[in-house]
Order: structure tokens, then C-alpha cells, then sequence
């Protein structure tokens, strides 16, 4: 499994994911499922990938191709020239449509079926930076003020506090201290996520990737951030009153 996450601010695009992938407990792998395309001036795309492994290897690699095939055919749609996010993000969900029309009767065959799932996010020209997630089926949805981030694999011990805290004025760096605790409730839970993680912040109006890093297990802010949010929760709970019946 995998867990990945981005969040729309206004100042810019926070994206975050894990490494882990397994095919049992005996198997057990490290795959970048943070994928990005910049133009640096003119654009930045990036993508997050959770579910089959070859399935979204097959999505990405198929984008990529799109990209060569311009050379020979300056016509051809691809992630370099389409003029919106909104566009790129068809552009991802017919990706997807093409490998299921390729391996969905295959994978559907199986028990665990034609499983991939993606977040899109970046920025276009002086478009304002947009993000999506987009489905299995190709189909997607918009992050909007109300709901200003996403969130696919296995996320459900990671929600919580995003749903408490998220709001599209944080600053980028109150947003990746966010994203970090969001991953160390998850790491706490779920083995099937681990690190290291790869973190991308993305500054409005920069159109280029400036600040990313892959925070390891021995990372000294995310063990000092994953001890002080442990004292922090233990705190709040002692100085909560008791429940009386």
C-alpha cells in the first residue's frame, strides 16, 4: 500500500509521499511515487500515484512518452502544451483509460482488480496553481477552499488532524509540519506505509521546483517533530477533565 497527499494554499502546492510498496509481507520494495514535469518559467506538473504498481508505472510512462512523441509530432497534446491544469488532468485521466483498455480485464480478473488512483496538482502560465485528484476510472474532482487537500492509499489514520488543522492560508512550511504529522500518525498504525518520504513545496507564481527533499528515518526534524507532537498529545489529554458518570 502507500500513502500520498498534497494540499492547495494560496501561497502554493504541498505534495508528500511514502516509498513503500509490498506484494505480501515477504516483499516488500522502495518506488518514488512522487512524479514532476517543469518548464521551468512556463509551467510545473506534479503527479502522485497510489494503488498497482504497474498499473501507475504504465500511467507515468505513458505521459512520458507523449512528451518524446512531440518531437516528431509538435501537434501531439501532452503535459508540455496543454494550456490549463483542468486539461493536464484529462490529459492523465485518459492515460489512465488507455491502460485500462489495455490491462483492466486482466487486472479485473484478480482479486485485487484495476486499483490506481492519482493527485495532480501545479501551475500553469498565470493560471492560479490547481489541484485534482483523479480515479481509477479517469474521472477526477478539484480541491476547493472548503476542501483544500487530498489524499490516496492508505489514508485514513493521516485524515484526522488534516481535517482539524488544513486551511488554504498556511504558510508552505506550517503545511509541510502538517503533512509530516499527518505521516507519523499513519507510520504509527500502518506498516504498510514507510519511509523514507519524499516531500515537494511548490511557491506560487515560481513556475519551477525549488524545495524538495527525501526525509529518511534518521531525519532529526521529523524525530524531534514526531516526539514533541507524542509530549504535545499526552499534555492536552491529562489537562482535559475526566469523564463522570
Amino acid at each position: 500500500m502507500t500513502y500520498c497527499v498534497a494540499l492547495r494554499l494560496n501561497r502554493g502546492l504541498v505534495f508528500a509521499a511514502d516509498t513503500r510498496t509490498n506484494a505480501g509481507v515477504d516483499n516488500i520494495a522502495q518506488f518514488r511515487k512522487i512524479h514532476y514535469w517543469c518548464n521551468p518559467g512556463e509551467r510545473v506538473l506534479v503527479l502522485l500515484a497510489a494503488g498497482n504498481l504497474s498499473l501507475t508505472q504504465s500511467v507515468v510512462s505513458l505521459l512520458n512518452e507523449q512528451l518524446v512523441e512531440r518531437e516528431e509530432d509538435p501537434d501531439s497534446i501532452n503535459l508540455y502544451n496543454v494550456p490549463t491544469m483542468y486539461r493536464a488532468a484529462r490529459l492523465v485521466g485518459d492515460a489512465v483509460r488507455s491502460i485500462r483498455a489495455i490491462d483492466g480485464a486482466a487486472l479485473e480478473a484478480t482479486k485485487t482488480g484495476f486499483a490506481g488512483s492519482f493527485i495532480l496538482g501545479g501551475q500553469i502560465g498565470s493560471e492560479p496553481p490547481r489541484l485534482f485528484q483523479i480515479y481509477s476510472e479517469g474521472n477526477f474532482i478539484e480541491a476547493t477552499d472548503d476542501t483544500p487537500y487530498f489524499q490516496i492509499g492508505e489514508h485514513k489514520y493521516g485524515k484526522p488532524i488534516l481535517d482539524r488543522v488544513a486551511q488554504p492560508t498556511m504558510r508552505l512550511g506550517q503545511a509541510a509540519k502538517l503533512i509530516l504529522l499527518s505521516f507519523d500518525s499513519t507510520l504509527r498504525s500502518n506498516l504498510s506505509v514507510g519511509m523514507p518520504i519524499d516531500i515537494l513545496l511548490y511557491e506560487r507564481d515560481s513556475l519551477e521546483v525549488r524545495r524538495e527533499k527525501r526525509i529518511h528515518q534518521d531525519d532529526e526534524y521529523f524525530k524531534k517533530l514526531s516526539q514533541a507532537w507524542s509530549e504535545a498529545l499526552r499534555e492536552a489529554f491529562t489537562k482535559i477533565e475526566e469523564f463522570n458518570v
